[in-house]
């Protein structure tokens, strides 16, 4: 397998910032068969729409797995494939709240989850494309359970970060190269 098709990048910005188009056009760019990974849940109106919107501006060939609360569910092998993931701030919402909004427990879980998604594209050799929101550039939130959601994605954006190998922080629709430097 190429070296360009066995990396990890990962894109990071805030909502509506452009990141998951960004990502969607490096997956497109590697003409590998796509493994979108979707952790959004769908709990209210406005997020069936964001849903909606999403499924229709990704390609129909992609295969579409739905891990709102991690990826060990996924034992198909990604050999060859492209594996984008949208995104890690919405599974570490999911599981914060399954964990009772304790930081400790969920931010457990998340690290076992990207542990096991980094370990096997080791094993198997895949191209890997993270989304994750960066949420610790703005207000701090007036709730104990916003203020631990953000150190739970922070913490998940620093581990992602030091692991991939290019790294995109994406502000209104541009890329900035943060890694390689």
């Amino acid at each position: 397998m190429s070296g360009t098709n066995n990396k990890s990048i990962l894109f990071l910005g805030g909502a509506r910032s452009g990141k998951s188009a960004l990502a969607q056009k490096k997956a497109l760019q590697s003409e590998l068969p796509i493994v979108f990974m979707a952790t959004g849940v769908v709990a209210d109106g406005e997020m069936a729409e964001r849903v909606k919107h999403h499924r229709a501006h990704r390609p129909p060939q992609w295969r579409t797995r739905e891990v709102p609360h991690g990826f060990r569910e996924c034992t198909e092998s990604f050999a060859g494939c492209g594996v984008l993931v949208d995104c890690i701030t919405f599974l570490a919402s999911n599981l914060l709240l399954r964990e009772g909004g304790k930081e400790g427990p969920a931010r457990s879980a998340l690290n076992e989850e990207l542990e096991w998604l980094f370990a096997k594209r080791e094993r198997e050799g895949f191209l890997l494309i993270v989304v994750s929101n960066e949420v610790g550039m703005g207000v701090v939130p007036d709730s104990q359970l916003g203020r631990t959601f953000r150190d739970v994605a922070g913490w998940a954006n620093q581990w992602l970060a030091e692991r991939c190998e290019e790294v995109y922080l994406v502000t209104a629709g541009l890329p900035w190269c943060l890694k390689p430097r």
